[in-house]
């Protein structure tokens, strides 16, 4: 008579199995952020130190978030991108809130490093230059044939410059439209080559993100790609 063997005990389920698993804190990230910037954005109305600069600095926000929230069943981002953006939408809705020269982190820096200008701006620029580089990084990687090229992070710092060139030609048309109404938009606080260092910060940005950054979004990708399946079943 053979000893009965013992029943295997039952594997317990993953935390991505089956329909009733509630979704997991990476699902859960943009969700938040999306909350937590749209909150931001309604507060910073309130009291924000110039209407129109606010309505020029945050349209940008105002604009990517609901395509952000639209496309993320078809083209759902990264969780480092959206990191990166929520960051980015809470340096643009500060600076709209006070005006770049106005914000009170900058007049900090200023005085304790004994500048002349407030700062904010060109981390605003720097900030240009970094999200739009992983942004246009993830776009390549994933829409055309560059994953994995030596011409992938050459033409994103080139996408990058463009659009901050782009940025500074709007610029322009603000200045030429509003005159001095366009002064707190355009922050340049008497600096006469305050382009050329929005585009060179924007340029910085880049470099460094995609020296900083490019494995950890090829990691973020590659999770992004494993999980899309599953939510697709």
């Amino acid at each position: 008579m053979t000893a009965a063997h013992p029943a295997a005990p039952a594997l317990a389920p993953t935390p991505d199995a089956g329909p009733d698993a509630g979704p997991s804190p990476r699902r859960r990230l943009p969700a938040a952020l999306a909350l937590a910037v749209t909150a931001a954005l309604l507060v910073s109305r309130f009291g924000a130190a110039d209407p129109t600069t606010w309505l020029l600095e945050t349209v940008w926000v105002m604009a990517g978030l609901p395509l952000a929230i639209l496309l993320r069943h078809r083209f759902p981002l990264s969780g480092l991108l959206c990191a990166l953006l929520a960051a980015h939408a809470l340096v643009l809705i500060v600076g709209g809130h006070y005006t770049y020269a106005q914000v009170p982190a900058g007049d900090w820096v200023r005085d304790w490093l004994g500048w002349d200008r407030n700062p904010y701006d060109r981390f605003g620029h720097l900030m240009q230059g970094f999200v739009p580089a992983v942004l246009v990084r993830e776009l390549l990687v994933r829409t055309s044939p560059l994953r994995g090229s030596r011409w992938l992070a050459p033409l994103t710092v080139c996408a990058c410059l463009a659009f901050s060139a782009v940025f500074e030609m709007l610029e322009w048309l603000a200045a030429v439209t509003g005159g001095e109404a366009a002064d707190a938009f355009l922050g340049t606080q008497g600096d006469a080559w305050d382009t050329q260092w929005d585009m060179f910060c924007a340029l910085v940005g880049a470099v460094c993100a995609l020296l900083l950054l490019s494995r950890l979004h090829d990691r973020a990708l590659a999770r992004l790609d494993r999980a899309r399946p599953a939510a697709t079943t």
